[in-house]
């Protein structure tokens, strides 16, 4: 069985036991992502309109942290060169409730 889940303005793909890495969420131990927009499997796929209701995915928050650096290059002069690490969190998907 497989979801789409809708967080961070973004859409993904998960499947039971997946880790996955989102935009950050300010939360601690388990969660649930009720924007389901679509849930498949068994030959069977149900679509949300928007989203699929009375679906739900929980899932485990395995850790906060920040991506490697980039390098943000301005070509203007008197422009310093900046970085920017974009903060993530890691969960690993345990149930999906069509």
């Amino acid at each position: 069985m497989y979801a789409v889940i809708e967080t961070g303005g973004k859409q993904y793909q998960v499947k039971e036991g997946d880790t996955i890495f989102i935009e950050k969420l300010e939360a601690e131990g388990e969660i649930t992502f009720d924007k389901v927009v679509m849930v498949g499997g068994d030959g069977s796929v149900k679509v949300g309109a928007p989203y699929v209701e009375g679906a739900s995915v929980k899932a485990k928050l395995l850790k906060n942290g920040k991506a490697k650096k980039i390098t943000v290059f301005t070509y203007k002069p008197k422009k310093k060169k900046q970085g920017h690490r974009q903060p993530y969190s890691q969960v690993q998907i345990e149930a999906i409730n069509a």
